[in-house]
């Protein structure tokens, strides 16, 4: 007598206890996974995204025995970004001049996009990197531009320094921060307006602070330093380490 072929398979039983059990830890784990995104978009979030920025910029000034590091820098569209750059000797100018202190972005290493509502800056304008401390230096969206574009720079020996950096202006077609081939759109645009020479010398930075974009922009543009910007911390970089100073 032939024995009865034994049938594989899940009873409709079975198939409703799994079809429960996924539909549960579906949904334990949306609430995790909206959480992850959310510490993404907060002071905290933000500083571990930079921590792991400067490492990696401080392993590619080691790798490559250049200078590096990492540049803030808006899109058009108010986006801001973390650019990493390194130093290049064969940048020449609009005149034919070469470059002394060009930077050009790390081939194959795409911007990191900070979170939307979260801003970065290091309270300082311009290459004389004069130190905001009253609200007449930071009322307009140009010095707001300012000092949220800058640079932080590694020593080949992996050392934070301050360092001269030139980068192309806007409106430059330039394959560093204006690559019509870039993925990222649209372009970056620097913080400067002039048209001329197409290179800007400007030092590096060894210090910034993390704002709130949201709450920045409810605060009257004639008291942003001293109902805002003047109570945030002010985040320090270890020289030797190239990592955040706890406090």
């Amino acid at each position: 007598m032939k024995a009865k072929p034994r049938q594989s398979g899940l009873t409709l039983t079975e198939m409703v206890v799994v079809v429960a059990a996924v539909a549960l830890l579906t949904g334990l784990g949306l609430p995790a996974i909206r959480t992850l995104f959310n510490s993404m978009a907060t002071s905290g979030g933000t500083r571990a995204m930079i921590s792991a920025a400067l490492a990696s910029a401080r392993a590619i000034a080691a790798k490559e025995q250049r200078y590096a590091g990492i540049r803030f820098q808006e899109d058009l569209a108010g986006n801001q970004y973390m650019i990493f750059i390194v130093n290049d000797p064969n940048l020449y100018d609009s005149s034919g001049f070469r470059v002394v202190y060009g930077f050009r972005t790390v081939e194959g290493i795409q911007p990191i996009k900070l979170p939307e509502s979260i801003g970065v800056m290091d309270l300082r304008l311009g290459s004389t990197a004069q130190v905001i401390n009253d609200n007449s230096l930071i009322n307009t969206d140009s010095q707001v531009k300012d000092t949220t574009t800058f640079s932080i720079i590694f020593s080949p020996s992996g050392k934070l320094v301050i360092h001269y950096v030139q980068v192309l202006r806007k409106n430059i077609y330039d394959r560093v921060f204006n690559d019509p081939t870039s993925p990222i759109k649209p372009m970056f645009e620097d913080d400067f307006f002039i048209a001329s020479p197409s290179y800007q010398k400007e030092a590096s930075r060894n210090s910034f602070v993390i704002y709130d974009k949201v709450q920045f922009g409810k605060i009257d543009i004639d008291r942003r330093w001293l109902d805002y910007l003047s109570g945030l911390e002010v985040i320090y970089i270890n020289p030797y380490t190239g990592t955040i100073i706890k406090r």
